[in-house]
């Protein structure tokens, strides 16, 4: 894209968003003042679907689902139904509908998203959790989600944005949870395969079967994905995972819920590039400057749900959970920032985690007065085992070798929360409180730069660190019925993100951490407007402000000695929020008081936008912007569906130039772009054999959006699949 043709684009796109969003809201608020008051029908309360009964469910999680409070809370639900399927785990398609979530793409099979100018590094400063358990490695010393489920499994992807998550955590990018499939319950035995094609030997496979028989229910699936990449070299992925769900006693008031999930993935970690030095991406954005790179996963996590409902408004939930995870990879030395890694040895690191962890909830409505009021709340109790080695191997290739650093590193967690929703007709308030209580260990066993340094350069001790927090959080979330199905809503809340592991003892002879290191804290407030006013819309607009202080970062450079984790500043993030998404085929409808809808299926325009102004405050990188912060992020397009026969998606993502550092260095400049994808769904034979069939990035965009110290990492090219689904 040429400089006046990129200039138009940054300026041009965030403006058109807005215009849109608001024509619309106004007139679907117009709609819902001068149409008559629907009955208001009781609401249903649905945790999860099988894979035969999907159905498309609404955009916006209730006041009150389950064991949790919603009510004064900007929430998402991120219905994967309303669009073909998603090959491949495209995040970019699965994240379409929703304003704000912001992904750091790479050709493997993991995932970095980020949030409102927070870091998407592995999902690192987002609650991530799966059928409400916790999925990172560890919740706090190592937060990073390595592992995702199979978007093929997930019935849905539930977000709470903002700090609006003290239900689940507290961290201060939001809470994102993945609901999984259940048994089907309409007959003894169904099931299903599909067989997917694609560019660079794409090959992926998921087969699952699912009913039940008397009291108990099943749900297992077996997927399988690999492919060569479309790198020169070394970025090929083979991935294997499975899952078995059995649930007793489904359709009554005490339900028991066991499932085991297991993971294995390998790929190649091919290098960056360079706009000057080595390969360089404007050359030839497929080449390959680490040879020998590999990264692989491994986890087996069993987990027990009990679900006891004692009347319709007291309902409780208990979860036990645990097992083992591990993450190995292997980086040959030598070479920097988009050169070839030229080094004769490589860094072997092995990190395990064990885990095991249980958690209560309670839900009760109670009476004062005239009003039903609603009381939820909780507490967890985690406990985390977690080695680490690292290696020196004596060749590129090498599985093994000496050992340079071993730590024992150990958490205990055991956090409290409650809300209560006080209800006073149209106006709830929701006052929450959450109470942290984190205990981290580390124990340096073998550190070879430290007690082994290079002179005159002193020994250093090897590092033992003891850190207890204790936190208290609090929130508050108002909501507003102004009309049936729609509201205003405002939410404050506190959010926390306590020291990580590599903080706490950090690894290499030359560096330190300052000895006032403080955790760091944020604020945050949202103020919104939302609203299903008519079946064809749905909206929703919001202005927020986070305010995140003592923020933990490193200065200076671990190579020349002097590196040190200090509070690196604070940071404020601003902007606003909207999403919009028109029916035109059921907007004819009622107003031609016509059937087209259920002749000729409905055709949806979306777009969602964020508008975002974040900028450090004080310490080293002051006036800088925060990595990763667009000031604008903007998804568009349209999406087609026929009588659940037909599903056609061609889905836009347009995001503003920003940085992938703090430092604002001009080497990690991201530049903005723009990319398409258009996939499509047909059911050919009954409702038994589908046809998919996609093209990623349709117009070819040559763009990246993801920059790490190796250098810059390039987004897939236009690309195809192709395959056939079949369901009995």
């Amino acid at each position: 894209m040429n400089e006046s043709l990129l200039r138009r684009h940054r300026r041009c796109c965030p403006v058109s968003a807005l215009a849109l969003v608001n024509s619309i809201l106004l007139a679907g608020f117009a709609s819902a003042q001068t149409t008559n008051a629907p009955v208001k029908l009781p609401t249903v309360v649905v945790t999860g679907e099988s894979e035969a009964d999907a159905k498309v469910q609404p955009a916006f999680l209730p006041a009150v689902e389950g064991t949790r409070i919603y009510s004064g809370k900007k929430t998402s639900v991120l219905d994967l139904d309303a669009l073909p399927t998603i090959v491949n785990n495209n995040y970019r398609q699965a994240l379409a509908l929703t304003p704000g979530l912001l992904l750091s793409e790479e050709s493997t099979p993991l995932v970095s998203i980020g949030y409102r100018g927070l870091s998407p590094h592995r999902t690192m400063f987002m609650q991530v959790l799966k059928d409400g358990i916790p999925i990172h490695a560890d919740m706090f010393g190592y937060p990073e989600a390595y592992y995702t489920p199979p978007l093929d499994t997930v019935d849905r992807m539930e977000f709470i944005h903002g700090g609006a998550s003290l239900m689940y955590g507290p961290q201060p990018g939001g809470a994102l949870n993945y609901v999984t499939h259940l048994p089907s319950r309409a007959a003894k035995f169904s099931g299903g395969t599909s067989q997917i094609f694609g560019s660079d030997g794409l090959y992926s496979t998921f087969n699952y079967a699912s009913g039940t028989e008397g009291r108990v229910g099943y749900y297992a699936y077996y997927n399988h994905r690999q492919a060569d990449g479309f790198r020169a070299a070394n970025s090929d992925v083979n991935l294997h995972t499975g899952s078995v769900k059995l649930v007793l006693d489904a359709d009554t008031d005490s339900r028991l819920i066991f499932a085991f999930d297991g993971y294995q993935e390998e790929h190649g970690e091919p290098g960056g590039l360079s706009l000057t030095a080595g390969p360089n991406y404007n050359v030839d954005r497929t080449a390959t400057t680490r040879f020998n790179d590999r990264f692989r996963l491994e986890r087996y996590f069993p987990s027990l749900t009990w679900e006891k409902d004692f009347s319709e408004g007291t309902k409780l939930e208990l979860k036990a959970w645990g097992g083992y995870y591990s993450r190995f990879s292997k980086r040959q030395t030598g070479g920097g920032f988009g050169t070839v890694a030229a080094g004769a040895g490589n860094a072997i690191e092995f990190q395990e985690f064990y885990t095991a962890a249980a958690e209560a909830r309670l839900r009760h409505d109670w009476q004062m007065g005239e009003h039903t009021h609603t009381f939820a709340g909780g507490v967890m109790l985690y406990h985390l085992d977690s080695p680490r080695v690292d290696k020196t191997g004596t060749t590129p290739t090498a599985e093994d070798g000496v050992i340079a650093r071993s730590a024992d590193r150990d958490m205990l967690y055991a956090p409290i929360f409650v809300e209560n929703k006080f209800t006073f007709d149209k106006l709830s308030i929701t006052p929450g409180l959450r109470i942290e209580n984190i205990v981290q260990g580390v124990r340096e066993k073998v550190n070879t730069s430290k007690t082994a340094p290079t002179p005159p350069t002193p020994a250093v001790p090897l590092g033992a660190k003891d850190e207890h927090s204790f936190v208290p959080l609090v929130g508050l979330g108002l909501e507003y019925e102004l009309k049936p199905k729609v509201s205003a809503y405002a939410n404050v809340s506190q959010s926390y993100r306590p020291m990580i592991f590599t903080a706490a003892v950090p690894e290499g002879g030359g560096t330190v951490v300052n000895n006032d290191l403080a955790e760091g804290k944020s604020w945050q407030y949202e103020l919104g407007l939302r609203g299903h006013p008519q079946p064809w819309l749905t909206w929703d607009t919001s202005l927020f402000y986070l305010d995140f202080e003592n923020q933990v970062g490193s200065v200076g450079s671990a190579v020349a000695g002097t590196l040190t984790f200090q509070n690196v500043g604070r940071s404020i993030h601003q902007g606003w929020e909207g999403a919009v998404e028109l029916d035109l085929v059921g907007l004819y409808d009622q107003v031609n008081k016509s059937d087209a809808a259920d002749r000729w299926g409905s055709v949806s325009l979306y777009a969602n936008a964020m508008l975002l102004d974040a900028a450090f405050k004080g310490g080293a990188n002051n006036g800088k912007a925060p990595q990763y912060a667009p000031e604008y992020l903007l998804r568009t397009g349209v999406n087609y569906r026929w009588r659940d026969r037909a599903k056609v998606s061609f889905l836009g993502t347009f995001v503003d130039d920003h940085f992938a550092d703090d430092a604002n260095t001009a080497a990690f400049q991201v530049p903005a772009y723009m990319t398409w994808d258009l996939t499509a769904e047909f059911k050919v034979y009954k409702d038994s054999v589908s046809i998919l069939a996609g093209v990623n990035n349709l117009f070819g965009e040559d763009y990246y959006s993801r920059i790490r110290g190796d250098g810059i990492d390039p987004a897939y090219g236009r690309n195809y699949y192709v395959g056939v689904s079949v369901k009995f």
